[in-house]
């Protein structure tokens, strides 16, 4: 299985390759965001999908069935700490900064391992406040995961696109007071699965789900 300084090799160049449409706002488009085999891994992981009746449009409804790379599972896990490495990495770091514009100086890595079923959906929101990058990566294996992408807003809150959630595509945005985004309800046959990547500010009081919860990232 690739090592951190090959996925943060991969990552970068599908990063520099992305797709940047500027509207609603400007985000970016990742295909092949992942080494194959890391991805694979990663929906290999012991994890079970919680069983959760009502997400009531946000994720934090259930705060205590996340699934974050962190602690034990980091420790368990050598997919979970390389991915962590890769982007803790002062390289991934610059290279980000460059490419979206985020100021990640002394933030912390947060990697979220979701696994939606039925009955998932989000209302539109927009991570503005102590997020100050966020990128998903897709991962799900279904028929129908192609459709299963973060849906787009513009800020009347009107729906405008929907992200390609094909198999280790992934979508980039800098938080801001008009990245609108959701996931409006539809038919989940399986697991949507998918990683999401953010850098948070020091103040982030949920330290158990930051990867490096003593260690603030710096770029090269």
């Amino acid at each position: 299985m690739p090592e951190a300084a090959a996925i943060r090799r991969h990552f970068l160049a599908s990063l520099q390759a992305a797709e940047a449409p500027h509207r609603p706002y400007r985000h970016w488009l990742l295909k092949q965001a992942l080494p194959l085999e890391s991805a694979a891994a990663i929906v290999d992981l012991p994890v079970r999908p919680a069983e959760i009746d009502d997400t009531q449009g946000k994720r934090d409804s259930h705060n205590e069935s996340r699934v974050f790379f962190a602690g034990d599972l980091m420790a368990d896990h050598a997919v979970c700490r390389d991915m962590a490495a890769c982007f803790q990495a002062p390289e991934t770091i610059a290279a980000l900064q460059q490419a979206t514009g985020a100021d990640l100086e002394g933030c912390y890595l947060r990697i979220e391992y979701c696994q939606d079923k039925g009955g998932f959906w989000l209302e539109p929101h927009t991570d503005i406040g102590a997020k100050r990058f966020t990128m998903l990566v897709y991962l799900s294996t279904a028929a129908d995961g192609p459709n299963w992408g973060t849906d787009i807003y513009d800020s009347e809150k009107r729906r405008v696109g929907r992200a390609p959630a094909g198999f280790d595509q992934g979508l980039i945005f800098v938080p801001g007071n008009d990245t609108w985004h959701g996931f409006e309800p539809r038919d989940i046959k399986g697991v949507r699965r998918s990683i999401i990547v953010n850098y948070v500010i020091p103040e982030w009081r949920a330290r158990h789900e930051l990867a490096y919860p003593d260690q603030p990232v710096q770029a090269a």
